[in-house]
C-alpha cells in the first residue's frame, strides 16, 4: 500500500474528529458523503455545540446508530467548547473525556493529526494481524495494540495502521482472502496453513 492514509476526507482537525466519530461501523465511504453537508453547515464546534441532535440526526440518519452518534457529536462539541477551547485536544487522555470518542478514535486521531505512535485497532487491523501472525491469540482490541506497539518501530507505527487497515479493505478481506495477489503470502500464518489443510 504505497500510499498509507486515511480514506476518510477531512479539512482540519475537527472534521476529521466528526468524520471518525461517524465512522463507526459505517464505510468511509458513506462518511464521506455525509460529512461535506454536515460540515458546511456546522463547520466548528462552537456551531455544532449550540445545535440540537435531533438537527444533527437529520444530516447523519443514513449512518449506522444516527440517534446515538447525533447525541455524541453535540456531546463532543459541547465539551470541546466548554473544556479545550474549541481545540482538539492531543492526548488520547484528553480525547477519551469527549462523548462519543473510544480508545480507536482517540489512537486515529492522534496518529493522523498529531502524527502520535498510535495504534487504533478496528476489525481489519485485529483480524489482519491475527491472520499474518503479527500478534498471537489477541483477545481484545486494546490486547492486539499493544502486542502490536511492542514490535513495531515508533516512527512506523502511524503508517502500519494505515497498512494493515487497508490491506484488510483491499487484499485480506474478511470472507475471501485475495491470497494469490498478496505480497505477504509468503510470511502470512494463515496462508501457510491454508497450504497445510
Amino acid at each position: 500500500m504505497p500510499v498509507a492514509e486515511t480514506e476518510l476526507h477531512y479539512d482540519d482537525p475537527f472534521g476529521l474528529l466528526v468524520a471518525v466519530i461517524l465512522s463507526a461501523q459505517c464505510t468511509d465511504k458513506r462518511i464521506n458523503i455525509i460529512t461535506p453537508h454536515l460540515l458546511a453547515d456546522f463547520p466548528t464546534p462552537e456551531v455544532m455545540a449550540v445545535s440540537d441532535p435531533a438537527v444533527i440526526f437529520e444530516y447523519i440518519r443514513s449512518v449506522t446508530y444516527p440517534n446515538s452518534k447525533a447525541k455524541h457529536l453535540v456531546g463532543m462539541a459541547q465539551k470541546l467548547v466548554s473544556d479545550f477551547g474549541g481545540i482538539v485536544p492531543d492526548t488520547i487522555e484528553q480525547l477519551l473525556t469527549l462523548p462519543g470518542v473510544g480508545r480507536k478514535t482517540a489512537n486515529v486521531i492522534a496518529s493522523v493529526v498529531f502524527n502520535k505512535p498510535t495504534m487504533a485497532v478496528d476489525t481489519h487491523v485485529f483480524r489482519i494481524s491475527e491472520r499474518l501472525g503479527l500478534t498471537t491469540g489477541s483477545r481484545n482490541a486494546l490486547q492486539t495494540e499493544r502486542e502490536l506497539m511492542k514490535y513495531i518501530p515508533l516512527e512506523l507505527i502511524p503508517k502500519a495502521h494505515h497498512w494493515l487497515i487497508l490491506h484488510g479493505r483491499y487484499v485480506c478481506v474478511a470472507r475471501k482472502p485475495k491470497c494469490n495477489e498478496c505480497g505477504l503470502r509468503e510470511w502470512c500464518r494463515y496462508f501457510g496453513n491454508s497450504l497445510k489443510s
